[in-house]
């Protein structure tokens, strides 16, 4: 259940980046929904992060977290905000992806 709280953690991270993306281009009322959404799934992520971190090693936890940010914030920047997906950069989120589960396998 943990690591399931985990990745939801993860998961609200790169929700939260999602948001700050969106910001750039919004106005008005619409920003400030932007920025709603920003604060909620960050105060989201840091709460599922450290409920986490009661029962996993703050060593692990916090590494699967900001891979798992890092990893969807690089995708988001892909797939939404029309980010280049260039080898180097495929290459070394993969490498970033191994190192996780390398922990979680070693851990």
């Amino acid at each position: 259940m943990n690591w399931i709280i985990l990745i939801l953690a993860g998961c609200m991270e790169v929700g939260f980046t999602f948001c700050l993306g969106k910001t750039k281009t919004a106005t008005g009322h619409e920003l400030a929904l932007w920025w709603l959404g920003f604060l909620l799934a960050l105060a989201l992520s840091m709460f599922l992060m450290a409920k986490a971190a009661e029962r996993l090693p703050i060593g692990t936890v916090y590494p699967v977290w900001t891979g798992i940010g890092a990893v969807g914030s690089v995708l988001v920047g892909i797939f939404f905000f029309d980010e280049p997906a260039t080898f180097w950069r495929m290459f070394f989120i993969t490498t970033l992806i191994l190192s996780v589960v390398g922990l979680k396998v070693m851990g």
